[in-house]
């Protein structure tokens, strides 16, 4: 409404002045007139015959050849222009001003809406639409420093409890000298367990220190696809066998690809972790397919307690879908960040799909 007014007043003051500068440019055209008709100037006569008769021509000339209306018209332009041209350099200024105070009330929290006149509508709803995404994405930073904090503040809780397993049981294995060689061993096996998952704790830290630092640079050279993700199945092996789990693969065919192999071992080694400790069910499925230039790998098992709402937030930084944390499933939430960012980087999509109780990621690479 203040804008609506302040373009009112402007246009008002405008047709007022332009009202204003018609009648008295009217008035003394007609006031001009009549003297040169009515007077008789002897005293210019007196001064210089050949001046006077001169104006007095030129007079005549003008008046008779252009007529009172055009000497009025032609004035009353000249004029009119002049007007006109500061009042449109006011009414730009004001634009200008106007989109630039309003502009600085995108990031201003207290500023619901950015109104602008109507003219200017457009401009309007994109400074609104930059507003939400502003804002939104404000929440967002907000809410990952907030998991990023509660994750850190998890991780270091949970170091203790490894660590003071370790140290329990090595003080025990070196006062003991003479312990049964049973238990000896069943010792040394919990002790090497909690190592790899005081490992595990340590590399989550790392990683979700790198994270916002570490910019990811591809080394780009010729996959064989197929061989990488047997690979990295045959790496999960023992985690499969003593969760009574498997991995079944579909190839259609020998695929290649041109891309970074340890960055996208890193994702689908990511995915199927995931899969391993997130399924319901035995079995986890690996589908592969070339169609036309692009690669579609899809890995997809049974799941439980998960809805939309997590499917949306997945590739979200520091999103757990589990939030309590286990000695199994506990991970920093960024892993699906970071596999979104290396396929995006290699010009490539990645996808969850939730149909019932099943879940599916899908990948799509372009050859090259």
């Amino acid at each position: 409404m203040k804008n609506k007014n302040a373009i009112r007043k402007i246009i008002f003051s405008f047709l007022l002045k332009i009202f204003i500068w018609t009648a008295i440019v009217v008035t003394l055209i007609l006031v001009l007139i009549n003297l040169f008709n009515n007077m008789d100037f002897q005293w210019l006569f007196e001064f210089s015959p050949s001046v006077y008769y001169s104006m007095r021509g030129a007079f005549y000339y003008v008046s008779h050849s252009l007529g009172c209306y055009g000497i009025i018209l032609g004035i009353w332009l000249i004029g009119t222009s002049i007007i006109l041209y500061f009042y449109l350099r006011k009414v730009f200024n004001y634009y200008i001003e106007t989109i630039s105070k309003e502009a600085l009330n995108i990031s201003n929290k207290d500023v619901k809406t950015i109104e602008l006149p109507n003219e200017l509508e457009n401009i309007q709803a994109t400074f609104n639409i930059l507003k939400l995404d502003y804002e939104k994405e404000e929440l967002n930073a907000k809410d990952n420093e907030q998991r990023k904090n509660d994750l850190i503040v998890y991780l270091a809780h949970d170091l203790k409890t490894p660590l003071t397993s370790l140290i329990g049981y090595l003080s025990l294995l070196n006062e003991i000298k003479d312990m049964p060689k049973k238990q000896r061993e069943k010792y040394l096996k919990i002790v090497l367990d909690k190592s790899y998952r005081l490992e595990d704790l340590i590399n989550e830290l790392f990683d979700i220190t790198r994270f916002n630092a570490e910019k990811i640079v591809l080394k780009k050279e010729t996959i064989d696809l197929n061989l990488m993700l047997d690979q990295i199945v045959d790496d999960f092996y023992p985690i499969l066998n003593e969760n009574n789990k498997k991995v079944v693969t579909n190839y259609e065919k020998k695929i290649t690809i041109y891309g970074d192999s340890n960055r996208l071992a890193r994702v689908f080694n990511n995915l199927l972790k995931n899969a391993i400790y997130y399924s319901s069910d035995s079995k986890i499925n690996v589908d592969m397919k070339q169609k036309n230039n692009i690669v579609y790998i899809t890995i997809s098992n049974k799941v439980k307690n998960v809805n939309n709402e997590d499917l949306q937030k997945m590739f979200e930084k520091f999103y757990r879908l589990d939030n309590s944390r286990t000695s199994k499933t506990g991970g920093s939430g960024i892993g699906l960040a970071i596999a979104k960012e290396i396929i995006e980087l290699h010009k490539g999509k990645i996808s969850s799909k939730l149909d019932n109780d099943s879940i599916s990621f899908n990948v799509e690479l372009p050859l090259n």
